[in-house]
């Protein structure tokens, strides 16, 4: 439950909530791009109700009102307003980010199922992103406040992270081999049971990789060379009576198709859900404005917040089964969204259409070049009149915006036109010397002609 809001916060909660409605309004306006003064401005009016806020809160006290609540959504739209508009690299556009990661890594810890190589790529991610807080701190690009919340949220996932490696770093050489392959075993289970269809092969040969597994057991336990007994036992073996435990509720229940009548609505969406995100993944480039990625978080929070002990559970609090599906259901869902924030490139929704259609033109010449000759001035037509129609969207050497602003992303939206033209004008001088070549021939046929 959520602490009363303090009479003197108020105010900051009015102006907190018409900042998160004014937000809202901008993601829902598909007409139009979203302009970076709207952004601006909106940050600049977050940061003084944050000001504010911090002026009257004591700083050694945790607290978690509706004021928290609504200033997590704000910065939430915040920061990928920020990410659509391409900024990447500065500190706002970390926010939404970091929260994702903070998700992920939660559920993580909650599932006991992963290994070294599962961090390694987080602890790059925090290590980026601390580095642009840092520029960003050190150039005073950004108030202190902002940087201040970020701290925060750093330290969060700082603290899951130490928890996720200190429980493999009691992991003993010998078990490692071991416990990778359960972990791997163990996502490939619940995977098929999540998906449509018949996989009795797939189970089959699972199954049988976990009895080879197990039979390594002496006791129950695992031993390494010499008979000797390694540590950190209780990991392997909560993990394969884990692994048979999904495995038996798979062929009880026909490959756990047959989720609980009352989980089956929770069940649907998180399957609707998971395909649209796994669609965006695919699409992203032409379709996905970050903005979207609100209403699948919104989407994913509220169904995590149904579980009661990490179990979903029916209206007589009962847990009925299928759990296992759920939760990788909603998992693959964060796992998605982080991949989606994580991937955003720096370049503004309204150079992105530029962007692509550079990027598949230079696709198209870099395929001509490799499979060659000989070409004539119309099959290369099509790609100079692309070229030509970008060149003259162009003022004074760059994309302007409507409004006539200067959009994020003109380094990489140039960097690809001009790689363009340097094909087109190699195709074109392997082209002047096809032409050079069937001229010599002509001459050496007219000369043998002659002298016969």
């Amino acid at each position: 439950m959520s602490a009363p809001v303090a009479q003197e916060e108020l105010p900051i909660l009015e102006a907190v909530i018409n900042i998160r409605n004014r937000l809202t309004a901008l993601k829902r306006d598909r007409a139009e791009f979203i302009k970076p003064s709207d952004v601006n401005a909106l940050y600049q009016a977050v940061v003084k109700q944050v000001t504010k806020l911090n002026d009257v809160r004591d700083d050694n006290t945790t607290y978690n009102n509706r004021v928290d609540t609504t200033l997590a959504d704000v910065f939430s739209l915040l920061s990928l307003c920020y990410l659509t508009l391409g900024r990447t690299k500065e500190c706002p556009a970390v926010y939404s980010q970091l929260a994702s990661m903070r998700q992920f890594l939660s559920h993580m810890e909650e599932s006991g199922v992963y290994n070294e190589s599962d961090l390694a790529p987080f602890q790059r991610r925090l290590s980026e992103l601390r580095h642009i807080v840092q520029q960003d701190a050190e150039s005073s690009k950004h108030p202190e406040a902002m940087t201040k919340l970020l701290e925060r949220q750093f330290n969060e996932c700082d603290v899951i992270m130490r928890s996720l490696q200190d429980s493999l770093s009691v992991l003993s050489v010998e078990l490692v081999p071991i416990h990778e392959r359960l972990v791997t075993i163990r996502r490939q289970l619940v995977a098929l049971a999540a998906k449509e269809g018949s996989h009795k092969a797939e189970i089959k040969s699972l199954a049988e990789e976990l009895r080879k597994i197990d039979s390594k057991r002496v006791d129950g336990k695992f031993l390494g060379p010499g008979g000797i007994m390694p540590a950190s036992q209780a990991l392997c073996t909560s993990l394969i009576e884990e692994c048979f435990d999904i495995l038996q509720q798979i062929k009880a229940q026909d490959e756990s198709k047959n989720v609980a009548s009352s989980l089956k609505p929770i069940h649907d969406r998180l399957n609707e859900l998971r395909a649209e995100l796994e669609n965006l993944v695919l699409t992203h480039r032409w379709s996905l404005r970050e903005t979207d990625l609100y209403n699948y978080s919104m989407s994913l929070h509220e169904i995590d917040k149904m579980r009661i002990d990490g179990k979903f559970v029916d209206t007589e609090g009962n847990r009925p089964p299928g759990q296992y599906v759920l939760l990788y259901l909603l998992r693959r869902c964060y796992g998605l969204i982080y991949r989606l924030l994580s991937s955003s490139e720096p370049v503004s929704e309204e150079l992105i259409p530029i962007a692509n259609k550079l990027s598949t033109v230079k696709k198209c010449l870099n395929e001509v070049y490799k499979f060659g000759g000989p070409f004539t001035p119309r099959d290369l037509y099509p790609y100079q009149l692309a070229l030509h129609q970008i060149d003259s969207m162009r003022k004074d050497g760059r994309f302007v915006g409507v409004g006539g602003y200067i959009p994020e992303g003109q380094g990489i939206v140039m960097a690809h036109l001009n790689e363009c033209h340097e094909l087109l004008e190699m195709l074109k001088e392997s082209m002047d010397e096809n032409e050079d070549d069937q001229d010599y021939d002509d001459e050496d046929e007219s000369e043998t002609g002659v002298a016969e």
